[in-house]
C-alpha cells in the first residue's frame, strides 16, 4: 500500500511539474509576444505619423531661387533698380482679380527674387522675399500710358528708397544692355501687350497677364542664366 502511494505522489509530481512547464512557456511565449507588438506599434504609429506629416507639409523651397517656369510666359520688364539692372516677369494671377505676381531677377548676378502684390488702375503694390517665405521688401510704383512703370522699392520697414523705371520687352526681343534705350519698334510691340493705365482695372490686369514668349536668339546669357539675355 505505501508503494502504491509512494508511486501514486511520484506521477503526481511530475504530471504538475509538466503542467507547470507548459504554462511557463506558454506565458513567456505570449510575454514574448506582447514585447514584440509593443516595441512593432509604436515604430509603426511613428512611420506613420511621418508619412502624413511629410504629405501635409509644402514642398520644400530650393534655395537660391531659380527662374520659376510659372512666369515664364509673363510680360516682361526690364531697367534699373537703383544701380542695378533687372529683368521682371509680372502677369496676373488666377484666383485674384486685381493681384499679380511673378520675379524679377539680376542681370548681374542672376539672383532671382519673388514679388507679389497688387495692380488697381496704374498703381503697382506688391512685397518682394529672396527665399519665398519671408518679405525683403517693398514696391510702389505706377504704369504710364506707354507701359512703363516706375516708382520705389523700400526696406520692409519703408527705409532705404530705391528708384525702379522698368520698360516694357516685346514679345521676342532681347533684354538691352543697362542704359541702351528700347527700340521704337520693340516699345510699340510692348505697348500692344501691356494695358495702359487709362483702361479699367480688370482690363489693366488682364493685359498684364497676357503671355509673352522667350528671349530671341542673339543675345548671351548673364550671370550663367539661360532665360535671361541682353541684347549684342
Amino acid at each position: 500500500m505505501q508503494e502504491l502511494n509512494a508511486n501514486n505522489a511520484a506521477k503526481h509530481g511530475t504530471k504538475h511539474a509538466a503542467t507547470w512547464r507548459r504554462g511557463w512557456a506558454v506565458m513567456r511565449v505570449a510575454v514574448l509576444l506582447w514585447a514584440g507588438a509593443g516595441a512593432w506599434m509604436p515604430t509603426q504609429a511613428w512611420a506613420e505619423s511621418d508619412a502624413v506629416k511629410e504629405l501635409a507639409a509644402p514642398p520644400a523651397i530650393q534655395l537660391p531661387l531659380k527662374p520659376s517656369p510659372e512666369f515664364a510666359k509673363f510680360p516682361r520688364y526690364a531697367g534699373m533698380l537703383g544701380a542695378r539692372q533687372i529683368v521682371l516677369r509680372l502677369g496676373a494671377k488666377t484666383d485674384d482679380p486685381s493681384g499679380v505676381h511673378g520675379e524679377y531677377q539680376f542681370t548681374d548676378t542672376g539672383e532671382v527674387i519673388l514679388i507679389a502684390g497688387d495692380h488697381d488702375g496704374d498703381t503697382l503694390e506688391v512685397e518682394e522675399s529672396n527665399d519665398g517665405t519671408h518679405i525683403t521688401g517693398n514696391w510702389v510704383g505706377k504704369f504710364a500710358a506707354d507701359g512703363s512703370v516706375a516708382g520705389d522699392r523700400m526696406n520692409v520697414d519703408d527705409s532705404d528708397p530705391q528708384p525702379f523705371d522698368l520698360k516694357p520687352l516685346a514679345a521676342g526681343q532681347a533684354v538691352p544692355r543697362p542704359g541702351a534705350p528700347a527700340s521704337a519698334t520693340a516699345a510699340v510691340g510692348a505697348n500692344q501687350a501691356v494695358a495702359a493705365p487709362q483702361a479699367s482695372t480688370a482690363g489693366a490686369v488682364g493685359a498684364v497677364g497676357a503671355p509673352g514668349s522667350a528671349p530671341a536668339h542673339g543675345g548671351h546669357a548673364v550671370g550663367g542664366v539661360s532665360n535671361l539675355q541682353t541684347g549684342e
